[in-house]
């Protein structure tokens, strides 16, 4: 019998295929759409839109070859579909998803697809270190060097591994644009029709809640739309990526970013194909180096090691709270209200995430991030809403993402110091602070940074852990030199009982 190979809904590339069916013959295919994935978690609405839309494109496309199944569990979909018969699955991109497929003994594990490096080369690669020390720079070497990605004789492209000394400016003074083309965006079609009328019928019926808007569909959601998508920002927005890429403007929450990562996500797009993209862009004069590195740290840096730390560090990383941050997320901050708040870098940030279920790394990493660590949130909470509200988010992105990089409850495994700051951090890489009712350089009275008065609050909560890091220790030189630090903390602690 024909094993019936099943495709979840993250996995709708043809790169997740059966090995030999990208080209000829495709063997039976299932698809399950399980509501009761969105019974367990509050998704962002547009979130909701996207993936189904996105799987309801898939099934379109390879029309009688697949059995779509619309079931309250996977397990009863994949009952209904092809009974007890003989599947297969490429390798899943959760802990629980795959302890799922592992538990049904008629489910074969392929290996997984999706990204540019297997387990087995990672793990590799981080045993030889002990698995001690685990520097997201190390590995980009690495895999440069294995994929012989922006290489040149064994030497890394362009002279240097890091561009962020070209990459890491701020906004154009007096901008509220930086004048690139704008990004693709795909047309609606009668599948995302469907897909909005049944969300509106389970609220309505079926008590599934969601949270933020579910406006115009953003991102694509078939394998044609995520093409275009790539090419439009290859070919007119990557040669501007570079500079601005940390940098934040009110009016552009887009700046030059790819807006990939939805795609990639979804296995629209397949990572190799677009870290090839942006190589040939320099190799042919249409890029500048330090934008096309940027971008291939994104992807064969960032991006790829987030997957393989999901992995190496197990399903128990999840319950990393090495800073003993237990407070719950207030309420304003889980429903996105940002009419709630008066910082206007944070109501942009929150009401971008409202409205598209999107914003580019920085403000999830300086502006919310930050916040839910200077407020003490628990790690795993804040975990979750990063999953829940953003389209891109996944378990696999969002537990070492969170846990690791922005909340540092993981007490420095994946990176070397807590990422937070006062202010004038904002200040500098955005339009963000004008016309807010505070002032970045105040640190008490009406006019205080809820950042700066967190920041220094952070510092003083902390000042055994972080005097102790080289990284860290001139912060608590600086907690000792303030003559108001004890009205700074009585600040401070206003924002526990409030939205800044």
């Amino acid at each position: 019998m024909t094993a019936t190979h099943w495709l979840f809904g993250d996995q709708l590339g043809p790169h997740f295929l059966r090995p030999g069916e990208e080209v000829g013959q495709i063997g039976p295919v299932v698809m399950i759409e399980a509501r009761s994935v969105f019974r367990r978690r509050r998704f962002h609405r547009a979130k909701a839109h996207l993936v189904l839309s996105a799987m309801r494109h898939r099934a379109a496309e390879l029309g009688d070859r697949v059995r779509y199944v619309r079931a309250e569990t996977y397990r009863e979909g994949l009952l209904q579909a092809v009974g007890n018969g003989p599947v297969t699955v490429h390798h899943p991109t959760s802990h629980a998803a795959l302890r799922l497929v592992s538990a049904l003994p008629q489910v074969r594990v392929l290996p997984a697809r999706g990204f540019l490096l297997s387990h087995g080369a990672f793990r590799t690669w981080a045993d030889q270190g002990g698995g001690g020390r685990l520097r997201q720079e190390d590995f980009y070497h690495w895999s440069r060097r294995e994929l012989d990605l922006l290489m040149d004789q064994g030497a890394p492209a362009g002279g240097t591994w890091n561009h962020d000394h070209a990459n890491r400016e701020p906004p154009p003074r007096g901008a509220h644009g930086l004048g690139v083309p704008s990004p693709y965006r795909p047309r609606e079609d009668a599948i995302d029709e469907e897909v909005r009328a049944d969300l509106d019928r389970w609220e309505r019926e079926e008590g599934i809640a969601f949270v933020g808007r579910d406006g115009p569909r953003c991102f694509p959601a078939d394998r044609r739309q995520a093409l275009a998508a790539l090419h439009r920002f290859v070919d007119q927005r990557l040669a501007g990526f570079g500079p601005y890429e940390d940098a934040m403007l009110a009016a552009d929450p887009v700046m030059s970013h790819s807006l990939l990562s939805a795609s990639l996500n979804l296995g629209l797009l397949d990572p190799a194909e677009c870290v090839t993209a942006a190589e040939a862009a320099w190799r042919e004069g249409r890029a500048p180096i330090n934008s096309v590195e940027g971008f291939v740290r994104q992807i064969a840096g960032w991006r790829e090691y987030v997957w393989h730390l999901y992995w190496y560090f197990g399903d128990d990383y999840r319950h990393s709270n090495a800073m003993g941050h237990h407070k719950p997320i207030p309420g304003w901050f889980l429903e996105l209200d940002a009419d709630a708040v008066n910082a206007r870098c944070l109501a942009t940030v929150l009401a971008q995430v409202r409205d598209t279920g999107w914003t580019h790394h920085i403000p999830r990493l300086m502006v919310l991030g930050s916040l839910a660590l200077q407020r003490g949130w628990d790690p795993l909470e804040v975990t979750d809403w990063f999953h829940r509200c953003f389209v891109d988010g996944y378990d696999w992105v969002m537990l070492p993402n969170v846990i690791g990089m922005s909340q540092y409850a993981d007490g420095g495994r994946m990176t070397t110091k807590p990422y937070t700051s006062g202010g004038a951090y904002l200040h500098r890489m955005s339009d963000l602070c004008t016309g807010c009712a505070y002032r970045p350089a105040c640190r008490t009275g009406e006019h205080a940074c809820p950042y700066t008065t967190g920041y220094w609050a952070f510092t003083q909560r902390h000042r055994s852990l972080l005097a102790a890091n080289h990284r860290t220790s001139r912060a608590v030189q600086g907690l000792d030199r303030l003559n108001d630090l004890g009205e700074t903390l009585r600040t401070d602690r206003q924002w526990d009982e409030t939205a800044p």
